[in-house]
């Protein structure tokens, strides 16, 4: 099966973790498949190369708007054409229902190919006050909707996505398949976690909640918190913590290497997800695979897991403080069942699940 992958950013070789869930997901497709990678921004060149036995085409298109962001569909489209007629793609699958989305829409029509589309991101949310989401502007409205309506079956990674997409578009055919992690790499320990000590991972901006992760941290005293990320929000976020007098309590840990992530989370007693959006919310399997429940928002994957943590309003103070406090109360527990749910979401389980999708389209 010739398989034809449209995304935005992809590693330029084996130690770039651009997209570490994607980097290994087209690591094992291409083991079940002839996978080819159009990767539209990153990186910023535009030679072939071959890695884990996927051949990638990247564009090197950068941040490219306006005049210079239709010249990057149209090199695009004519690449998937150009590379349809040396062997024909069976399905292009776009990860991201953005101008990827766009681009195999408008491919496949043209060289009569399926499309899939999955929904990766703020796709489908417009949330104005931290202007985050795609539904904010005219032009990423159209985008989306061109395509959703192109798509021959939409993904999802969560029941909550599944929601806002049938709120925007009822007819869309939509399927449910996870993000699968590695779990070679994360693995639960024999060593100690640090008691009342959390953990958030993720970007430093509006959408992941932290503002209302500190003001629930001023109502628990006895816990710190190590965040790890960057994004332009970092020292308005340095100085909150001082304004509320936790400054102490939290570290900024910035950018890790990804093979390092799973010690800092096997330190913590919980992981934090106060999200207002997620798609799936990659971190909450990555943490129960490490033996680490989490306590986060009503988005994304965490309220389809129960055995997983504790979902709670977003932007709910009072509620976030409690739930992090019965958690604790009652970590071995929730430890064991986060760990034995996270067994169930592998890459080679999701691979299954795409490779489904393909022979049946």
């Amino acid at each position: 099966m010739r398989i034809g992958i449209v995304i935005p950013n992809f590693s330029a070789d084996e130690d770039d973790f651009a997209l570490p869930v994607y980097q290994n997901l087209i690591k094992s497709l291409a083991i079940e498949a002839e996978v080819r990678v159009i990767a539209l921004r990153y990186p910023p060149k535009r030679d072939p190369y071959l890695l884990h036995g996927a051949q990638v085409y990247p564009l090197g298109a950068g941040d490219r708007r306006g005049i210079g962001r239709l010249a990057l569909w149209y090199d695009a489209i004519r690449l998937i054409q150009r590379l349809h007629r040396e062997a024909p793609f069976e399905v292009l699958h776009s990860m991201w229902a953005d101008e990827a989305g766009l681009i195999a829409g408008y491919a496949g029509r043209l060289i009569g190919t399926p499309v899939v589309v999955s929904v990766a991101g703020g796709e489908l949310v417009g949330l104005r006050d931290i202007a985050y989401g795609s539904q904010l502007t005219r032009l990423g409205r159209w985008i989306v909707r061109q395509a959703i309506s192109s798509a021959d079956r939409v993904i999802v990674a969560s029941q909550y996505s599944r929601e806002c997409l049938r709120a925007l578009y009822p007819q869309a055919r939509a399927t449910v398949i996870p993000l699968g992690i590695d779990l070679n790499l994360f693995t639960p320990s024999l060593e100690v976690y640090q008691a009342n000590h959390l953990i958030q991972v993720g970007s430093l901006m509006g959408v992941k909640g932290h503002a209302t992760l500190f003001r629930a941290l001023q109502q628990l005293p006895d816990c710190t918190l190590d965040l790890i990320g960057t994004g332009y929000e970092r020292e308005q976020l340095i100085e909150l913590t001082a304004h509320l007098g936790i400054a102490d309590r939290v570290r900024f840990l910035g950018m890790i290497p990804h093979r390092t992530l799973p010690s800092h989370y096997r330190k913590a007693a919980l992981n934090v997800l106060p999200s207002r959006h997620e798609g799936q919310g990659m971190v909450t399997l990555e943490a129960a695979a490490c033996g680490v429940p989490t306590v986060g928002t009503r988005v994304g994957l965490l309220p389809d897991l129960p055995e997983v943590g504790i979902a709670v309003p977003v932007d709910d103070v009072d509620q976030l403080a409690e739930a992090i406090r019965l958690m604790l109360s009652e970590r071995a527990r929730w430890s064991e069942s986060a760990l034995r749910t996270a067994q169930d979401y592998t890459i080679a389980d999701t691979i299954r699940q795409w490779l489904g999708i393909y022979r049946t389209l």
